[in-house]
């Protein structure tokens, strides 16, 4: 039977415990850091950008130039930064660029 979720609480109390509830953080999160790549990395990097996919903590990024791939390998503690400062909390540990 289906847990009743209470009515006490702020809109925003209750859409997380439905989160939590419904296990819906995971896919929230990677909706959350392809929406940071594309808004952090500008034009010229989503270019080149073919596939975003989040697994756990780790993003994978699949690139279409291998000089961009290279030069974004030397920049992945930064890009790990700048996406969880952007999402505010820590979302991603590992980036692997392919």
């Amino acid at each position: 039977m289906a847990r009743r979720l209470s009515n006490d609480g702020t809109i925003g109390s209750i859409l997380n415990e439905i989160i939590q509830v419904n296990k819906l953080q995971g896919g929230i999160d990677e909706v959350a850091v392809k929406d940071a790549w594309k808004s952090l990395m500008g034009n010229g990097v989503n270019t080149y950008t073919k596939n975003i996919l989040l697994k756990g903590t780790t993003l994978y990024v699949e690139l279409t130039s291998a000089v961009l791939r290279e030069e974004l390998h030397y920049g992945k503690d930064k890009i790990i930064k700048m996406i969880n400062e952007e999402l505010q909390r820590e979302v991603v540990k590992e980036v692997v660029l392919r």
